[in-house]
């Protein structure tokens, strides 16, 4: 029953290799001393669970130390082999597409920078030519406000000139109705 110790049989048998001697049932000292031997072995094979629990604990971080090691391992490999394969192949087409390419960008690019050019000197030239006009327009204006201000006396002399001869006429008018009205008051 143990692995390690010879093998005793429980009651009257005989030994294996022991002769002729035959243990009784009560037994003497030796005969106790195996018989608790025998209960001992037969109580930790029964409920002494450590040295099996023990062994698949170790086999259980065996296998998974080796499954994780492997699985590291593959994913190393994968890195190494996306790298290699960068390495190779892509930065190598990179580059050769950026050369080719970047020679036109670098035109297209120049063509937009000259267009944005001439498009900001012609904006520049409307506004100056718009701010011309403006100087000029204002310039214009000025001059006829200064007319017309000069011109005002003038034309106040004038219309005052008319406003008094109108009084005059007016008067005259009045004057003469007053004596004609005096003429027929006296019928």
């Amino acid at each position: 029953m143990s692995g390690g110790g010879a093998e005793t049989p429980v009651g009257c048998e005989a030994a294996p290799g022991g002769g002729s001697k035959k243990r009784d049932s009560l037994g003497t000292a030796g005969s106790a001393h195996l018989i608790i031997k025998d209960l001992g072995e037969i109580h930790s094979r029964l409920l002494d669970h450590r040295p099996v629990i023990q062994g698949e604990t170790r086999y259980f971080v065996k296998e998974f130390e080796e499954k994780r090691g492997l699985r590291e391992m593959r994913v190393l490999e994968n890195l190494k082999n996306m790298i290699h394969e960068t390495n190779e192949h892509t930065l190598p087409k990179c580059r050769d597409t950026m050369r080719d390419n970047l020679s036109q960008v670098l035109q297209r690019l120049q063509a937009a920078n000259d267009s944005v050019c001439r498009l900001q000197q012609r904006e520049q030239e409307r506004k100056k030519i718009h701010s011309d006009h403006l100087v000029a327009s204002e310039k214009q204006q000025m001059l006829q406000w200064d007319n017309f201000m000069k011109e005002q006396p003038n034309k106040r002399a004038e219309v005052d000139e008319e406003h008094r001869k109108a009084m005059e006429r007016l008067k005259e008018q009045y004057a003469e109705m007053e004596k004609d009205l005096a003429k027929f008051s006296t019928f």
